[in-house]
C-alpha cells in the first residue's frame, strides 16, 4: 500500500491523461496476465493524487481518495480480450489493444479522481479489475463481497455522450461426444454429423424463443465459440462450445436444462450470468446526464448484448448504477482496436463532472 503526500502529488494534466492511457495500453495484460498492467496502475495511482494506493488479494488495482461514509466506486477492468496489436499514435487516434475495452474507460476514471472536488462525505475508489474478459471475472467477485458502495459506474465503452442501462446475461455450454465409430455407408452418424445435430437443436431451441420478440435486447443470441473433431483408432470424438446472450427474466440454469443432449453426449456448463438492467432515473444518471450535457453533448441510454462486471456487482450491490467509457464498442475485440483522444479527454471531464454533481 502506498500513502500519497498531497503536496508532492504529480498534478493530473491532459498530457499527463494521455500518457497513462498510451502507457498503460503498451502493457499486454490478458486475461490471467495482468500483473505488470496492475503493478504499473497502482504506482501511478500512488503518485497521483489518491491517498490509498495498492493491489488488492484478487490482484486488482485500487485507488481511494477521501474518507467519507458514502462510498462511490469507479469499477473498470484492467484485462484485455486476446491478441496484441502494435500500439501506434496517427494524429489524434490511439491503436492498442484495450485502449477502448477497456483501458480508456479504466483511464478515465484514474484521471478524473484527483481532479474532481468531492463532498467531504465521499470515499472515491477506483479499481481495475483483473479477468473481466473471461468467465471468472475473478476481480468483480471478489469486490462485490468485500464493499458496499452507495454508486458505481462500471467502465466500458458506449461513447463519450451514452450511458449504459443493462447487459444481457450468458452461459456457455460444452457438449462433448465420444464413441465407437461405424462405415460411412451405414446409419451410424459420424462424430462430425453429431456435432451438426446438436447445433441444430441449439438453433431451433433459439428460434423458437426468438419468435414474437423484435427486439435484440429481448432476444437470445448464440454463436459457436469453438468446434473440433477427430478419431482414435475405432473410436471417434467431437466437441463444440457455444456461448449464448441472455435476455432479462432468462435464468441461464433454465438454458443448460433444455440444451441437454438426447444421446450419450456431454454437457459442461460454465459462465452463467444472469443479466441485468439498471434503473433509469437515479442520482447517478442525473448526475452524468447533467455532466454530458455540460460538455456539450445530448445524453442517451443504451443496452448491451455483452455482459460486464454490472452483471456481478449489480445484483448484489443494489445501488444506483451505471455504464460509461469512450470509445466505439464496435471497435472491441478487433485487430483496429483504436481510441480518439479528444473523446477520450472529454470523457474525463464527464466525470470530474459527475463527481462534483455528486
Amino acid at each position: 500500500m502506498t500513502l500519497t503526500d498531497a503536496a508532492t502529488a504529480q498534478p493530473v494534466t491532459d498530457a499527463a491523461a494521455e500518457a497513462l492511457l498510451h502507457d498503460l495500453v503498451a502493457i499486454s495484460s490478458p486475461s490471467y496476465h495482468e500483473a505488470n498492467a496492475v503493478k504499473f496502475l497502482a504506482q501511478w495511482l500512488g503518485t497521483h493524487g489518491y491517498e490509498q494506493a495498492f493491489v488488492d488479494e484478487a490482484g486488482n488495482a485500487v485507488g481511494i481518495i477521501g474518507r467519507g461514509p458514502r462510498l462511490v466506486v469507479l469499477l473498470g477492468h484492467i484485462d484485455t480480450f486476446a491478441g496484441n496489436p502494435p500500439v501506434r499514435q496517427e494524429g489524434r487516434l490511439l491503436y492498442g489493444r484495450g485502449s477502448v475495452d477497456a483501458k480508456g474507460a479504466l483511464c478515465t476514471f484514474a484521471a478524473a479522481g484527483p481532479r474532481a472536488r468531492l463532498s467531504p462525505d465521499v470515499t472515491l475508489m477506483v479499481v481495475g479489475a483483473v479477468e473481466e474478459e473471461c468467465p471468472t471475472s475473478k476481480g468483480a467477485h471478489y469486490l462485490k463481497d468485500h464493499v458496499t458502495p452507495a454508486l458505481c459506474i462500471i467502465g466500458e465503452p458506449s461513447a463519450w455522450d451514452r450511458i449504459t442501462l443493462g447487459y444481457k446475461g450468458r452461459v456457455l455450454v460444452e457438449w462433448r461426444w465420444h464413441g465407437g465409430l461405424a462405415h460411412s455407408a451405414g446409419r451410424e452418424l459420424s462424430p462430425v454429423d453429431r456435432a451438426f445435430e446438436y447445433r441444430q437443436k441449439v438453433k431451433a431451441y433459439v428460434e423458437q424463443f426468438n419468435a414474437g420478440r423484435p427486439r435484440l435486447f429481448e432476444q437470445i443470441n448464440d454463436t459457436i465459440y469453438d468446434i473440433s473433431t477427430g478419431r482414435e483408432g475405432a473410436y471417434g470424438w467431437s466437441q463444440m462450445t457455444i456461448g449464448l446472450r441472455l435476455p432479462p427474466g432468462l435464468h441461464p440454469e433454465a438454458v443448460a436444462a433444455a440444451l441437454q443432449p438426447d444421446d450419450a453426449a456431454t454437457l459442461r456448463v460454465y459462465g452463467m450470468e444472469y443479466a441485468y438492467t439498471a434503473d433509469k432515473d437515479t442520482s447517478l444518471s442525473r448526475a452524468l446526464r447533467a455532466a454530458i450535457r455540460a460538455e456539450g453533448g445530448t445524453p442517451a441510454f443504451v443496452y448491451k448484448t455483452g455482459t460486464s462486471d454490472m452483471n456481478i456487482v449489480g445484483r448484489a450491490w443494489r445501488c444506483p448504477i451505471i455504464a460509461y467509457g469512450p470509445g466505439d464498442s464496435a471497435l472491441d475485440h478487433t485487430p483496429d482496436e483504436h481510441q480518439h483522444l479528444d473523446e477520450y479527454l472529454r470523457a474525463v471531464r464527464v466525470i470530474t463532472r459527475a463527481l462534483e454533481n455528486l
